[in-house]
């Protein structure tokens, strides 16, 4: 264990008299050592920046005039030196490190200004190749970020050009010094820099490197930037912000900021509407994160009109999802019910124009409902976290079906296997237990969430029923097994002729034989859709 040195306490304030910059990102770095410069202050530079700065007719002293060392290693090797480090690390008020400073010849360091190589930018790249990422991994600047802040009791550190400006006029307003409060405030973000850096470094040496692609990480790595500071949570004693970066997936074009039950309904939605991305005009209409109206038709205004036809009353307020781009007659109709957010791939300037005249509503364009590509779902749970691999969109049914079985001694219609196929997707978005019935290309009743999947159907039945939608013909779809045959015979008596769930109950014999008494048809999947 490395022992504390008693020592003085730090100034509050240290004036900027010499500073290291080295920047990837050379955004205002011109200007801002100019600054620096016509204060007085001394800059020590290398590579790109050195000749950035001095093309900008400012004087700089190379950091290999600074070590009397050369660059090595075709420019792997620049500040990585005592002479740089003892300058970032000496404590200013320990009088033996300041002898030591003066017998090497090294003068401390104030301030250092470094951004990293856009490592998360060159991976992204689908081509990029395991060298070039590797070749793109910041050894010096991290440590010179490392070094600097681990001594912020004395030293400044810069490690985002945003920042540039707030330095300035702190700097002007104490005479060219800097506070001890914005040395620690720097320090901070310093860490969490190199933290994100290196966490992207290990995740993408994990994937590359990893010999079972499906396999778990032995350890969870999880860093995101906050990207928007929410007014509260579920509730509004609860406070909430959103960390990531939304943009690859979709943008808002109208309305005030989303909310955090915004944010949860607006991923539900692009989940299912994942299920429907190459299918003809779908919609899906969205409640607390729950469907409770999808179908297919088509034109868009009927599918929406059909949708709507499911629950007439849960829609107020809620969240519309299309997967073409908004027509207005689409779009007048969804404006007759007061709709928070309305998600689509586009709107037409005229529909848009027309939509932002409500300004309550917000307005989602979607870059894609693509929902194939895997990903890796976290949720918190006390004393950790909880991870497990998404469950991808389903493929097209004729892919499905090879994989099905069919077993009761009724084979489904054409229409029941289109109806089944809905109702399918739609029950593996529907809080679990779920039951939902289809009829037409269109849901006719949604039982979500419930204790017992006997209640599911029950709840399921009363929305048909509340809407004025007969079940006569359609089918059921169950996110997980019968348990018994009573729910399927619950069905069976609304007038339900086909149904599909995973299978797997140990009474599947019983609800097997249930479905065959009534003339049903049934379908096993083999595969559970569990969303709690």
């Amino acid at each position: 264990m490395i022992e504390t040195r008693d020592l003085p306490a730090p100034d509050d304030r240290y004036v900027i008299r010499r500073a290291l910059l080295s920047v990837y990102d050379k955004t205002g770095i011109v200007p801002f050592a100019r600054f620096l410069a016509d204060r007085g202050v001394e800059l020590i530079s290398s590579g790109g920046t050195a000749r950035r700065l001095r093309n900008a007719g400012l004087e700089v002293t190379t950091v290999a005039a600074a070590t009397n060392f050369p660059e090595i290693l075709h420019g792997r090797v620049k500040t990585l030196h005592p002479a740089i480090h003892g300058g970032l690390l000496a404590m200013r008020t320990d009088p033996a490190d300041m002898d030591e400073l003066d017998a090497l010849g090294i003068p401390p360091i104030d301030l250092v200004v470094v951004n990293l190589y856009p490592f998360e930018d060159v991976v992204a790249r689908s081509e990029v190749t395991l060298p070039e990422a590797v070749e793109n991994i910041d050894i010096g600047g991290s440590a010179l970020l490392r070094a600097s802040a681990k001594n912020h009791a004395f030293v400044a550190t810069v490690c985002q050009p945003s920042a540039y400006e707030a330095i300035q006029e702190e700097m002007m307003a104490h005479d060219g010094a800097l506070t001890a409060a914005t040395r620690r405030r720097l320090a901070t973000t310093a860490f969490q820099h190199t933290a994100a850096y290196d966490t992207a470094i290990a995740g993408y040496m994990e994937a590359a490197t990893a010999e079972d692609e499906k396999a778990l990480p032995p350890r969870l790595r999880v860093d995101a930037p906050q990207a928007q500071a929410l007014r509260y949570g579920e509730n509004p004693h609860q406070v909430a912000g959103f960390y990531g970066d939304a943009t690859p997936h979709y943008r808002q074009l109208h309305g005030k900021p989303l909310s955090y039950n915004n944010l949860l309904d607006l991923d539900a939605a692009l989940a299912l509407m994942g299920e429907f991305a190459r299918a003809r005009p779908t919609c899906a209409i969205f409640k607390h994160t729950n469907p409770c109206g999808v179908a297919t038709a088509d034109t868009l205004s009927e599918a929406y009109a059909n949708a709507f036809a499911t629950d007439r009353q849960s829609p107020f307020g809620g969240i519309v999802a299309v997967n073409e781009p908004l027509d207005m007659t689409t779009a007048e109709a969804i404006d007759e019910v007061f709709t928070e957010i309305i998600l689509a791939p586009a709107f037409p300037p005229d529909v848009r124009a027309f939509l932002e005249e409500n300004a309550r509503r917000r307005l989602i364009e979607v870059a894609t409902f693509d929902g194939t590509t895997p990903t890796r779902a976290i949720r918190t749970v006390r004393g950790g976290y909880l991870l497990q691999a998404s469950d991808p969109a389903l493929p097209p049914l004729d892919e499905m079906r090879s994989a099905w079985e069919v077993v009761t001694d009724r084979v489904p219609t054409a229409q029941e296997w289109n109806d089944l196929d809905l109702a399918w997707r739609v029950a593996k978005h529907v809080k679990s237990n779920a039951i939902v019935y289809a009829l037409n290309h269109a849901t006719v009743g949604v039982g979500a969430g419930q204790m017992s999947r006997i209640d599911a159907a029950e709840v399921a039945a009363q929305k048909a029923a509340k809407s004025e939608l007969a079940l006569t013909g359609a089918v059921v779809a169950s996110d997980a097994f019968f348990p018994f045959a009573d729910g399927l015979l619950a069905a069976a008596d609304r007038g339900i002729t086909a149904a599909i769930q995973p299978g797997g109950s140990i009474r599947d014999d019983e609800v097997i034989a249930a479905a065959n008494d009534r003339g049903m048809a049934m379908v096993c999947t083999g595969t559970r859709h569990f969303r709690h």
